[in-house]
């Protein structure tokens, strides 16, 4: 075969075989979606969206408290002696002014008894010292002496009541008696507690408030608790506040009061407290998933004229669904709250739900 005509049917061959290659992987690329397709079909991407729209909220924090009794004393003498009788009962309610206990006052009793005998005896000696005073049978000083001698045996008779008070342990004003760490016949001193007296026909709520907010609560505010056990919501009335802010944890310490119906609050208990700091109106809450974090701050997604519009906010109060928009939006957008992810500038859209 001539050599022209071999080379010519090589190259043909070539070219075919090109062909063959070249033509299959053109026809695929033509069928393949444009890379910038929000669905693979070239349409509008479809998403979730909210029309937004004014709120009254409150500017509410939670932090942890303790309860308190609303008047709590430690029961102890005041002197040293053995208890001779116990007139109350464990757990149960006193009276202001009952007698809880009495310490042996035999000694005391015969002190002032003797105090009282030598009263007699001074005073008949004053008496007749002032009668020869006045005739001048004595000194003003040998009657002055007189005096002052009864004068001191007054006082003696005094302290020597004082101390016989002291014997007798009484509620200083109504509440509920604890358990009691003595028995009759126990020696006590100023240091033995004999029990602890609650009153709790109304508990008290300690707490403490981050300082940003200490502009924010004032006495008479009212804040709502509940306790360990109980899915009761109670409501206190603030009464006391701190008058300067603790430097260690950079807190407000505030006080309230709460009534305790059927004496079910326990002093001791741990308060989860609900700071009612003020209410905010005309305001635009939006979901914290719609938010998307930038450099410079924060945006969200708003539907205009079918197409995905950014646009910047500022936040402000943050509860564990939603976030307070201060600044950027407006009543009636049309927020986007779904396919944030894929979401781009002048992107076509389609709101398929709005909530």
């Amino acid at each position: 075969m001539n050599k022209k005509i071999r080379i010519l049917i090589l190259s043909s061959i070539g070219v075919i075989i090109l062909a063959a290659i070249i033509i299959p992987k053109l026809g695929s690329d033509e069928n393949k979606s444009p890379t910038n397709s929000p669905r693979g079909g070239g349409g509008p991407l479809q998403v979730k969206g909210t029309i937004l729209k004014y709120e009254t909220i409150n500017n509410n924090i939670l932090v942890s408290g303790s309860i308190l009794a609303d008047e709590e004393v430690e029961l102890k003498s005041e002197i040293s002696g053995k208890i001779v009788a116990i007139y109350f009962t464990e757990g149960r309610a006193v009276s202001k002014g009952d007698t809880l206990i009495k310490i042996n006052d035999a000694e005391l009793q015969a002190q002032l008894q003797r105090l009282k005998y030598r009263k007699e005896l001074l005073s008949d000696i004053e008496f007749r010292q002032k009668i020869l005073l006045k005739k001048n049978a004595i000194s003003q000083e040998e009657y002055d002496m007189a005096l002052n001698e009864l004068n001191v045996n007054k006082a003696e008779i005094e302290v020597a009541a004082a101390q016989l008070d002291k014997t007798l342990i009484q509620a200083p004003f109504n509440g509920v008696i604890g358990l009691r760490n003595v028995s009759e016949g126990s020696f006590v001193t100023n240091n033995t507690l004999i029990a602890s007296l609650q009153s709790i026909n109304q508990v008290k709520i300690d707490f403490a408030i981050p300082e940003r907010y200490s502009l924010d609560i004032k006495i008479g505010d009212p804040v709502h608790f509940k306790i360990s056990g109980s899915d009761t919501r109670y409501t206190a009335t603030v009464y006391a506040i701190e008058p300067k802010i603790d430097p260690m944890t950079r807190t407000l310490k505030i006080r309230a009061r709460s009534s305790n119906p059927g004496m079910k609050i326990l002093p001791g208990t741990f308060a989860d407290v609900e700071v009612l700091l003020k209410k905010i109106d005309k305001t635009i809450m939006i979901p914290t998933e719609s938010v998307v974090p930038e450099l410079k701050g924060q945006k969200v997604f708003l539907v205009k004229d079918g197409k995905a519009f950014p646009q910047s906010i500022q936040t402000g109060i943050r509860t564990d669904k939603q976030i307070q928009v201060t600044q950027g939006l407006a009543e009636y957008d049309t927020l986007v709250t779904s396919g944030i992810l894929q979401m781009k500038p002048g992107m076509p859209l389609k709101v398929s739900e709005l909530n």
